[in-house]
């Protein structure tokens, strides 16, 4: 079982990947391997709406930024975990831009597994920035993995998370129940999903 850990944060080893290190360790503890993808500080674009992953299934037009390898590690991936900094109450921009053109353009590499996410501030406006983070992977299918509280850390100057006793436990407390959620979905007998209805798109303006 392996996963996949997104730093959304534009520096690779502040407080957000110190929270997705406490998973990590959680995780190996219960003999679940994980990876991290870091996009870091680099341009991305916004979805164009061009339409080209439609011919293209799995891939976005825009090749010259990390959506398409983050698209990739969604595939590799048996499950994720999202975390981003909040910034004005909202995930890192740049790591949405990716997310989006990721699961828009391959969503058959993210629908239907276990994920959760994770919001890392200074002060407030992580619930906003958690609930946004969550809403692609609950319109995809995913089972959303909680914990004993929102998944939300505190710190401000680098490496301050390692000091919210509380937050890190609600990482350790994730990192179980994702591990439990793996672990049960692949013990014998386990049922499989029930199948999908086909979608019945409806448009409010006709």
């Amino acid at each position: 079982m392996n996963v996949l850990l997104v730093n959304g944060s534009p520096r690779r080893n502040g407080n957000t990947a110190r929270a997705l290190d406490e998973i990590a360790a959680a995780l190996d503890a219960r003999g679940v391997a994980s990876e991290t993808f870091w996009p870091g500080p680099r341009p991305v674009h916004g979805c164009a709406a061009c339409g080209a992953c439609h011919a293209t299934p799995g891939r976005c037009a825009f090749d010259d930024d990390p959506a398409n390898a983050l698209s990739d590690a969604f595939a590799r991936a048996d499950a994720f975990v999202i975390g981003s900094p909040v910034y004005y109450g909202q995930p890192n921009g740049a790591l949405l831009a990716l997310v989006q053109r990721a699961c828009y353009s391959n969503s058959a590499a993210v629908a239907g597994k276990p994920c959760a996410t994770l919001a890392v501030c200074r002060r407030g406006g992580a619930t906003a920035a958690f609930q946004c983070l969550n809403m692609p992977f609950q319109m995809l299918d995913c089972l959303v993995v909680g914990s004993q509280y929102w998944n939300v850390a505190y710190g401000a100057a680098p490496g301050e998370t390692a000091l919210d006793a509380e937050g890190l436990q609600t990482l350790r407390r994730l990192a179980d129940n994702l591990a439990w959620l793996l672990s049960a979905l692949r013990a014998p007998g386990v049922p499989p999903r029930p199948p999908r209805e086909p979608r019945t798109p409806t448009n409010f303006i006709r």
